[in-house]
């Protein structure tokens, strides 16, 4: 009887180890949103909400699916590869708005906006703005690069993300039910909103709405300086 009933008693002992385990995992994912983190993310962000509240209007057309951040969220320590196949995080990208796109070869509405995204980083890319897209795709990076010769990319930089930790991590805050997701960010890495799904990205409607982000930006930082 002592052998029929261990194993019976062990089922709970686990139960509860495995679930205290996962309350200390996600405690030490969320440490940094404790109230010290809420407070300090929340006064670095607030500018950001003030900018998407702003901007809101431009959100049309093409971009009408747009929608603007309505909590404080830095999305600066978002890694991935650099085109060297280095380590960098959005925080590298500090000083200028940064249009962050999740892709995959495998996911067809990406490979159609692609493009796109290829012309508005020749359209606006400078000093003050960056169209970021972090591939996906697991494995060798040889598919998505051939892929983005193939399609004649020329202005975007190769960033990815063979782990998939970025999307994993872009989808705890609700920003990445899927593929494409695209998040706009501001100067600081703070998120001004985002696009769940593909969008026409070099189009008037998407301009606009970069722009006005941008311009908004640039106030910011002229405030700040005075």
């Amino acid at each position: 009887m002592t052998n029929e009933t261990q194993p019976r008693r062990r089922g709970p002992v686990l139960f509860g180890l495995a679930a205290a385990a996962l309350l200390a995992g996600l405690a030490g994912i969320y440490v940094i949103g404790g109230a010290d983190g809420n407070r300090q993310e929340a006064g670095a962000c607030s500018g950001a909400l003030a900018r998407a509240a702003s901007i809101g209007a431009a959100a049309q057309g093409e971009v009408a699916a747009f929608l603007p951040a309505t909590k404080a969220q830095s999305l600066s320590d978002l890694a991935f590869l650099a085109p060297d196949g280095s380590q960098m995080t959005l925080a590298d990208f500090r000083g200028r708005t940064v249009l962050l796109n999740l892709w995959a070869t495998w996911c067809a509405p990406c490979r159609k906006e692609m493009p796109a995204l290829d012309r508005l980083q020749a359209e606006l890319g400078d000093e003050d703005f960056e169209v970021v897209t972090v591939s996906v795709d697991q494995g060798s990076p040889d598919k998505p690069k051939a892929f983005l010769s193939e399609i004649g990319v020329a202005s975007l930089a190769f960033y990815s993300d063979p782990t998939m930790g970025i999307f994993h991590k872009v989808r705890s805050y609700g920003r990445a039910p899927g593929l494409p997701t695209t998040l706009l960010v501001d100067g600081e890495g703070c998120e001004i909103g985002a696009l769940m799904g593909p969008a026409e990205w070099d189009s008037p409607d998407a301009l606009a709405l970069i722009r006005a982000a941008m311009e908004k930006g640039r106030a910011a930082m002229e405030d700040g300086k005075k």
